[in-house]
């Protein structure tokens, strides 16, 4: 994710949501949010390939048409994330879904950065400048050296900079990560390699104590809307994906 601002206030989890003293740190995690689990139904739909290796048909540009400069289809059947001297910008499906199971797997070079986002707008009627201001974000990160993993909710598979992801499941850079992330309402979770690390209820309370202590703050429309596109982050770092499938539920 893009850098937060240099100072932040930490509010604490309560009726009344009490002021905290303001510091240069991001948001501290709060347990203890209630959580209702996103199950996948017996009876969802077909999965529909997002990438096969072949064709980004179902992808463009965050607020453009066109496929952003950077992206590009690498040997292997990997969909690759070159910075590009010309400008990037973040890669969007074509399709909004709502409540959905989403699959994939990346994997992030040394130091990286990246994200995915879901229930994002589209940007084309030009209220939005990026994704993020308004979609939720499963972090993707190299925890080893980027200087973001010294907090916690900004770590990989972290809804980022709200709640943190169990911490040792990821696995280094240049090795793949599988994701599944699952929406159904407001539940949602998030899964790494085989192993649940988040899980929250969108739109409840305790989200919205959480949005109120972060960044996202002073963007009135985050984490609202409960249909939208996915994403995948350009933050100037190499990052590849494959396998990309979603189903709605």
């Amino acid at each position: 994710m893009r850098p937060t601002p240099t100072l932040r206030c930490a509010l604490a989890l309560a009726v009344s949501l009490a002021a905290a003293a303001c510091g240069d740190a991001p948001t501290p995690d709060l347990d203890g949010d209630p959580v209702v689990a996103a199950a996948t139904d017996a009876d969802a739909g077909a999965w529909v390939t997002l990438f096969d290796g072949t064709s980004l048909d179902a992808w463009r540009g965050f607020a453009d048409e066109a496929i952003p400069p950077g992206w590009q289809i690498e040997g292997d059947s990997l969909l690759y994330f070159d910075p590009a001297p010309e400008g990037g910008g973040d890669l969007v499906t074509r399709e909004a879904y709502a409540d959905f199971e989403l699959e994939l797997a990346w994997k992030i070079s040394e130091c990286g950065n990246s994200g995915l986002f879901y229930r994002g707008a589209l940007g084309d009627d030009g209220d939005f400048s990026y994704i993020w201001q308004t979609a939720p974000e499963m972090q993707v990160l190299d925890d080893a050296c980027h200087p973001d993993a010294k907090y916690p909710s900004h770590r990989a598979g972290a809804n980022y900079d709200l709640y943190m992801a169990t911490p040792g499941v990821v696995k280094p850079a240049g090795e793949w990560n599988a994701v599944r992330i699952v929406a159904r309402g407001g539940a949602v979770e998030h899964w790494l390699n085989g192993e649940q690390v988040v899980a929250y209820e969108q739109g409840s309370e305790a989200w919205a104590a959480r949005v109120a202590a972060s960044k996202f703050r002073q963007m009135p429309a985050y984490g609202t809307l409960m249909s939208g596109v996915i994403g995948l982050q350009d933050h100037g770092d190499p990052v590849w994906f494959r396998d990309i499938r979603i189903r709605s539920l």
